[in-house]
């Protein structure tokens, strides 16, 4: 955790994607995006552009998407990134077979960009049009979701996880087209990634408090902060496989007063459970806003017998109800607030690559919290004890049908929640 960073909070893609594009367009070095879903439809086109007119000035672009949120690039622009020089590569694509073995279930769900080392973005947002969703078509108001504009130190972290990936990635391409001096160089690559990252830094002329083009940040002073402490927090397969959920547990077991989080697909195991309880045994007051959309069979069923739970035991359960939910966002006592790409569910808290910034700013965490905490009052409809604990016995066999399902996959995968 360092002190120094400027942070911004960007709602949704309708914030985002102007300033990924603003960003991009400064660029004078390189600009590396890693995103889950990338959809060439919509306002999403503002970041595709942005990144083809970044390669033409010369800007050296790397784009990374994942298996199966993009499973494929349209011929469209692939053409024109070829053209433009846009490298890119797809995540652990799937082949004739899918999803069938489970070491194909770990993706890369983390939504990260850097531009010269100097300016980065983390949240939850994918590029994909607001109001466009994969599972519940054209919605009638943009979905909910957050990202972070990012100055300042953990900028350097942004940029080695990303190059680190990168290069990996080169070297197993390398590697299946029999390329093995290429993949070898690919993989020295790697290894030197934080060498290269000190040179970007050694571009960067004042990060804190400037935007890229060097110029003062003058729309951002409603949702933003200066000079705050903060960190990047990863998730991952090797290093870092328990470094995100950690940190929610150390804040919600030190909160003395609220507990605020909103997440889109909310299946807490064990350990979670237990720290919320307890800290509604402590006097806690813990709120949680979840998405009210049924998207999918297993997030939305197997989360019921959780939530039954802790509905009981007194935590306040609310459903986003003007649209989809799509965020992954937490306060706690306007002490600690963190925003990133990490789903409280096996899913991301085992399997995925996700990306967090956690920051213990009280200016950020009240900003974040305040906005939050209009959203549930004002734009949520709550979950009652009563509700959930008279459900017809059909729809209760259909949620524990979810949660063994759930629990099977992740014994195939070696993993208990």
């Amino acid at each position: 955790m360092k002190d120094g960073h400027q942070l911004v909070l960007l709602v949704g893609g309708d914030e985002l994607f102007p300033a990924l594009a603003e960003a991009m367009d400064a660029a004078r070095q390189v600009v590396h995006l890693e995103t889950y879903i990338f959809e060439f439809a919509g306002s999403a086109l503002q970041v595709a552009e942005a990144l083809e007119r970044a390669a033409r000035r010369g800007v050296a672009v790397r784009l990374v998407v994942d298996g199966v949120g993009t499973p494929s690039i349209p011929e469209e622009w692939r053409r024109r990134f070829g053209a433009a020089g846009v490298q890119w590569r797809i995540y652990s694509p799937l082949g004739r077979l899918g999803l069938l073995f489970p070491r194909l279930w770990r993706r890369l769900h983390r939504k990260l960009c850097v531009v010269d080392g100097t300016v980065g973005f983390c949240g939850g947002v994918n590029i994909i049009d607001d109001r466009d969703d994969v599972s519940l078509g054209r919605l009638d108001e943009p979905r909910l979701d957050y990202s972070l504009r990012v100055a300042g130190p953990l900028v350097q972290d942004m940029t080695e996880t990303m190059e680190q990936l990168w290069w990996r990635l080169q070297a197993v391409r390398a590697a299946r087209q029999r390329e093995f001096s290429a993949a070898w160089q690919a993989l020295r690559g790697s290894s030197a990634s934080g060498d290269f990252s000190k040179l970007l830094r050694k571009l960067e002329t004042r990060a804190r408090g400037l935007a890229p083009g060097g110029e003062e940040d003058t729309g951002s002073a409603l949702m933003g902060v200066d000079d705050a402490r903060a960190a990047l927090l990863l998730r991952d397969n090797v290093a870092h496989r328990h470094d995100i959920e950690r940190a929610y547990l150390k804040a919600i077991g030190e909160a003395r007063q609220e507990v605020l989080i909103v997440n889109a697909y909310f299946i807490p195991g064990r350990r979670l459970r237990k720290a919320l309880l307890m800290a509604v045994g402590r006097g806690v007051r813990v709120r949680l806003l979840l998405q009210g959309r049924y998207e999918h069979f297993l997030q939305y069923r197997a989360a019921r017998p959780a939530l039954k739970r802790l509905v009981n035991a007194g935590l306040e359960v609310c459903e986003y109800a003007p649209s989809a939910l799509h965020a992954k966002v937490a306060v706690v006592d306007e002490r600690w607030a963190t925003v990133g790409s990490t789903n409280l569910d096996p899913l991301s808290l085992l399997l995925a690559r996700e990306a967090n910034v956690m920051s213990t700013d009280r200016r950020f965490a009240a900003l974040l919290r305040a906005h939050l905490d209009h959203i549930v009052c004002h734009r949520s409809t709550p979950i009652h004890a009563e509700a959930l604990n008279s459900r017809p016995w059909g729809q209760r066999i259909l949620d524990r049908i979810a949660f063994g399902i759930m629990r099977t996959v992740l014994f195939l995968t070696g993993h208990r929640y």
